[in-house]
């Protein structure tokens, strides 16, 4: 299965990963920051592709995506569509 997004998605990866951010210093980039149990509350989560999650927002339904890095495992960027 060819996936064109997988080069663009594993340099975001290596990019997001290479220094991993505090939750202040993600929080000052990219505003609003949930750890894993404040995301399962404020999302449902529909998939995901590393370093992306498509996500349901469960306060009003509105679907987009949020980003993620890997240690420590913090979600940001929330992006609807």
């Amino acid at each position: 299965m060819n996936d064109p997004t997988e080069p663009i998605r594993r340099a975001m990866v290596n990019e997001i990963n290479a220094e991993p951010g505090s939750r202040e210093f993600l929080e000052a980039k990219h505003g609003q920051v949930w750890d894993t149990t404040q995301l399962q509350q404020d999302f449902e989560v529909l998939g995901f592709m590393a370093p992306l999650i498509a996500a349901r927002r469960r306060s009003d339904g509105i679907k987009g995506s949020l980003m993620f890095q890997a240690s420590p495992r913090f979600y940001f960027g929330w992006s609807p569509e």
